[in-house]
């Protein structure tokens, strides 16, 4: 054991290097007195004595012992168990009484709780068990089902059931230490209104429980927040007009008839006609809804989509056998799947607001070769080319961490920005969003370095079967509120696009979603990627408890070479293109993005571009930012000027990270960078009179270089004046300071005498 001196109650940590500290070991009786000698004088403070492992009672005894003869107050600190066997031992082998005045403490150990709910710093000493540290984590996630908890090491993998550790192991024997960093992960509990409609009532009837029961589910969908986009079809019928049939119509301007009559917006022949391929998510449910009258229809107020799910239902409805994977019947497994078309698709358009966007996104893969990912940023508007349609106008690309490389890259996800980002994106004029995402996928021609291969054709693949599966768990992770869903959500919008190479050897975008039934098959875990990357493999089945996975029939449909209609079974493979949705895109003719400017460095480029407020200030500091008051004053130039720079995402962004605005004032700073007009002022005179604006002016100013109090020559060359450099102009001011000085007392220099700056 170790004895030294412990004058504070700070925690162990460093107690053995502690300057101005003494301590002594002890192997056994002789040596802990000849110990208490050797730390000798008034002890001031406390006597700590670390217990370590092969310390005998006989060697604990004698130590209290001797401690209690001096009068010294000791602490006991170490392993805790130890401590506690030690001294029960001690207590029922020798007669010594000091033992009773003893205390034991433990050193305090911090540990740190990661979860979706937040981060949190708990105190714990390593004689605590595992059961308080689960019931500290529960505090801080009260949605969380404590028999899906989970805790790791790492933030992806590693995951260990936490009802699977025995309760009572202290937080040492499973390996935590001071300062660990701990990642949770749980399934939240169930909505209040499925439990209820679950459980029957016992007072009624069964017919009384089940309506019972849908009325409480119906308020899911019927009170569920839509997109404005949603909101704003839902107020319209969505008819196609149709002009006078000047060949069938006979009748009058103010009549109609089957000719000329408005079309349904799911008419077929009129997307046959257009070359629509897949109905529009509102058309899609026009075509759903019965079309009687909602005061004499009943299912008319029933939502009419159904999400897909091929997981065996646990527990069975029939309730007849074990649940799954001990047993399973027709009323708990899936069917039989056949993969078809989707006849729907979420976005029928991919817009992007302007082409320097996508040319700021490429400057990386230009300049070192490796692929690239980012989030567009954007919103969601109508879409007049398809009846009832949708878009997404993507107005900005934020590019995450990354590790780019020249056939792919590595990405961490979760996205830790994710939550800044679309709150900051809700703060802009017109609210955003996270819409999708886009990647690069370009190789050059090794004999061309101008050119493109032309990788991504009918002959190859569109999208490949790792990208489709990667699509569909981003899918699944933003799911679209719906009140025609009896979930309250369906599919998502969430849109992906790819920079690739076309057959003429330039770059152009390709823009997908990933089917329903992909999405259903991901969350079953029933398919994952192959070496081809034009094939997606279906898995084998598995039964084991701890991995259980149901694998139904599977098939899909083909022409054969005598063009008839063939059933096929997709196992073990099939090919991927039976689970994309096309999504056509775009640029406006008349382009006008939200963000007039892309100039600003782009984060998590290390090495190739830097955001610094250095830079930051510099620039500010050109354009006159800390001249400019109201808007009647300054020059109306540099206002302008000052109000495109300040038009950017990324610099917004940044400047949220640096903590020196407030967040109400990068409300305001976002509302002046995404406004309408930029000059209307009204948002910027309220963002000089914030504080944060303010203490970022006089940064400006303090870190702007002064120009020399000597002016340039008059001459009549003044462009030639305005070439040199302010060092010039200091050099000179020093030169005539010191002439000055030197000359004292000696006659004055003459006044028609020039210096020429240039020479």
């Amino acid at each position: 054991m170790k004895l030294g001196h412990e004058q504070s109650s700070q925690p162990e940590k460093g107690w053995r290097g502690r300057a101005g500290r003494r301590e002594a070991s002890a192997r056994g009786p002789w040596d802990a007195f000849d110990a208490l000698l050797l730390i000798g004088g008034p002890i001031r403070g406390q006597l700590a004595i670390r217990v370590e492992n092969g310390d005998t009672p006989a060697t604990l005894g004698a130590t209290l012992a001797l401690c209690s003869f001096f009068r010294v107050h000791h602490v006991l600190i170490g392993q805790s168990s130890i401590a506690a066997a030690l001294l029960h031992q001690t207590t029922t082998t020798t007669t010594t009484t000091p033992a009773a005045s003893l205390t034991c403490h433990s050193p305090t150990m911090l540990v740190r709780v990661r979860s979706k709910d937040g981060n949190f710093r708990f105190e714990f000493a390593p004689n605590d068990t595992v059961a308080q540290l689960v019931a500290k984590i529960l505090e801080t996630s009260p949605d969380a089902e404590p028999a899906t908890l989970t805790i790791s090491n790492v933030p992806r993998g590693n995951e260990t059931l936490a009802s699977t550790l025995q309760q009572n192991q202290t937080l040492s024997d499973i390996g935590l230490k001071h300062g660990d960093l701990v990642f949770v992960g749980y399934q939240a509990r169930a909505a209040p209104s499925s439990s209820a409609a679950a459980r029957p009532v016992e007072s009624t009837g069964a017919a009384t429980s089940t309506s019972s029961g849908g009325d409480r589910a119906q308020k899911v969908w019927e009170t569920v927040a839509e997109d404005p986009v949603d909101q704003y079809w839902r107020s319209k019928d969505g008819k196609i007009p149709r002009g006078r049939d000047t060949q069938f119509c006979k009748h009058g301007p103010n009549a109609m008839c089957d000719h000329c009559m408005p079309l349904e917006p799911y008419d077929a022949g009129y997307h046959t006609e257009h070359n629509v391929k897949h109905l529009s998510y509102h058309a899609y449910l026009q075509k759903l809804q019965p079309k009687g009258s909602k005061a004499t229809s009943t299912t008319s107020t029933l939502p009419p989509l159904n999400p897909l799910s091929y997981k065996v239902k646990v527990p069975c409805p029939s309730g007849g056998h074990p649940n799954w994977p001990l047993g399973i019947c027709t009323a708990c497994q899936p069917s039989a799947i056949t993969l078809q078309s989707q006849p729907f698709r979420m976005v029928d358009h991919l817009e992007i607001a302007s082409v320097d966007i996508v040319d700021r996104f490429l400057q990386a893969w230009r300049k070192t070769g490796t692929q690239r990912f980012g989030w567009m940023i954007g919103r969601y508007e109508p879409y007049d080319k398809v009846p009832m349609g949708v878009k997404a106008v993507v107005e900005a690309i934020h590019e995450p961490p990354q590790l780019g490389d020249l056939d792919g890259l590595t990405l961490g996800l979760p996205w830790e920005e994710e939550p800044r980002i679309r709150e900051l994106a809700k703060l802009a004029s017109a609210p955003l969003t996270i819409v999708g995402y886009i990647f690069t996928d370009l190789v050059t021609d090794p004999e061309d370095k101008t050119v493109n291969i032309y990788k991504r054709h009918p002959q190859s693949f569109f999208l490949a079967g790792l990208e489709a599966i990667f699509a569909a768990k981003i899918q699944l992770a933003n799911p679209t509120p719906s009140r025609s869903s009896p979930t309250g959500s369906f599919a998502s919008r969430m849109v992906t696009a790819v920079l690739t190479g076309t057959e003429d050897g330039q770059i152009d975008i390709s823009a997908y979603q990933v089917s329903e039934q992909a999405c259903a098959m991901v969350e079953a875990d029933m398919i994952e990627a192959s070496i081809d990357p034009g094939i997606i493999r279906v898995k084998e089945e598995d039964r084991s408890e701890d991995s259980a996975r149901y694998v139904p029939d599977v098939f899909f449909r083909y022409k054969n070479e005598y063009g008839l209609e063939v059933k096929k079974s997709a196992k073990p493979c099939f090919p991927v293109e039976y689970l994309l949705v096309n999504v056509s895109h775009g640029f406006p003719q008349s382009p006008s993005p939200l963000f007039r400017s892309t100039k600003f460095a782009i984060e998590n480029r290390p090495g190739l571009e830097d955001q610094n407020m250095e830079g930051v200030m510099r620039e500010l500091s050109r354009l006159g930012a800390p001249a400019l008051t109201e808007s009647g004053g300054g020059d109306s130039s540099k206002r302008s000027e000052l109000l495109r720079y300040l038009s950017d995402w990324h610099l917004v962004a940044f400047l949220e990270t640096t903590q020196l605005l407030q967040p109400d004032d990068i409300k305001i700073l976002l509302q002046v960078a995404s406004a309408a007009d930029l000059d209307d002022t009204s948002a910027f005179n309220k963002l000089i009179h914030t504080e944060g604006w303010r203490n970022l002016m006089v940064f400006t100013q303090e870190m702007a270089p002064e120009r020399p109090s000597a002016s340039a020559p008059t001459s009549s060359h003044t462009a030639m004046d305005e070439d040199i450099p302010p060092e010039v102009f200091e050099q000179i001011a020093r030169e005539q300071a010191a002439s000055q000085g030197g000359t004292r007392g000696a006659s004055p220099p003459q006044d028609n005498i020039r210096i020429c700056p240039h020479c």
